[in-house]
């Protein structure tokens, strides 16, 4: 049984998976692993979720502000031997029920052209493929999608 937890990115289950999941993307990114980990600081998010099963942290995601009415979605890991048990889709689904209740009408997000298996869960969660945002244009290893979410 999972559960999901809300809270910040300075607790403490939610700061040694992002050390996994940035090791993971350093081996994923090459040498394009500098340009993305600039993006993706995890300190100071005050929407994260860590997914718990049996009080064992597994997953974790976040989102944050882009712009008015438009929450990105960041961080998204599920520790390897876990996947493939609906733990990132209940985590992506947490995080847009959330952004809801904040008010966002749409959610964003940028993965990795090679991260296949995110890019066909976000399409199944009805994210689309949209052209690269901020940071992200013109940066052909990035994938950028937006989903309506209000």
């Amino acid at each position: 049984m999972i559960t999901l937890k809300r809270t910040t990115s300075d607790t403490e289950d939610f700061g040694k998976l992002v050390l996994e999941l940035d090791a993971y993307l350093k081996v994923l990114d090459g040498e394009d692993h500098a340009f993305y980990a600039q993006f993706n600081k995890s300190n100071l998010l005050k929407n994260a979720l860590v997914c718990y099963e049996n009080n064992v942290a597994v997953g974790i995601g976040a989102y944050k502000e882009f712009e008015s009415n438009v929450a990105e979605i960041k961080r998204m890991y599920t520790v390897p031997e876990y996947r493939a048990k609906g733990i990132a889709k209940a985590i992506v689904t947490e995080l847009e029920a959330w952004a809801k209740e904040e008010n966002y009408t749409s959610a964003i997000l940028e993965t990795g052209f090679l991260q296949h298996d995110a890019i066909g869960l976000y399409q199944k969660l009805g994210y689309e493929i949209t052209e690269n945002f901020g940071q992200y244009s013109g940066v052909a290893t990035s994938v950028c999608m937006k989903k309506i979410i209000k």
